[in-house]
């Protein structure tokens, strides 16, 4: 087991921006092997409302920013997903 403080020592960098970060992208991957362009524009849609709606007391202000670019790059993705 690791010491306790040694965990928080490593966690302090981090905050609740990067741990969405990492969720988005394992969840992108995971959509992959699926080879649907509309799965994938729904889960960009998804994060983009996740990280546009997170209170920017828990985030920096360059989450605001991705998750507007993602809400824009979503719905471009799923018009042009074949049927």
């Amino acid at each position: 087991m690791l010491p306790l403080q040694l965990v928080d020592s490593f966690l302090l960098d981090y905050h609740v921006g990067h741990a969405l970060l990492l969720v988005f992208v394992l969840a992108t991957v995971g959509v992959l092997p699926l080879k649907s362009q509309k799965v994938l524009a729904i889960n960009t849609i998804t994060f983009g409302a996740i990280f546009a709606l997170t209170p920017q007391s828990l985030v920096p202000i360059q989450f605001l920013f991705l998750g507007l670019a993602l809400l824009v790059i979503g719905p471009l993705l799923y018009t042009t997903a074949s049927k």
